[in-house]
């Protein structure tokens, strides 16, 4: 027996058309959420300087 996991916004069931969420105004509700610093993945911040030396260092071929 399978059982499919609800909307993670609104505990509807799934859409395939927007699999994991509902609809599109679910899936757009949690990529807000991202934007607007509602969600955070654990970790120093990094400062930008920091992020633009890596990302130039990882496009040369030393």
């Amino acid at each position: 027996m399978t059982t499919s996991r609800p909307c993670p916004i609104c505990r509807k069931p799934r859409s395939p058309d927007f699999a994991p969420f509902c609809s599109s105004r679910c899936r757009d509700r949690d990529l807000s959420q991202w934007f607007g610093e509602g969600y955070a993945v654990p970790g120093r911040p990094a400062p930008p300087e920091e992020i633009a030396a890596e990302l130039t260092g990882a496009d040369r071929d030393d």
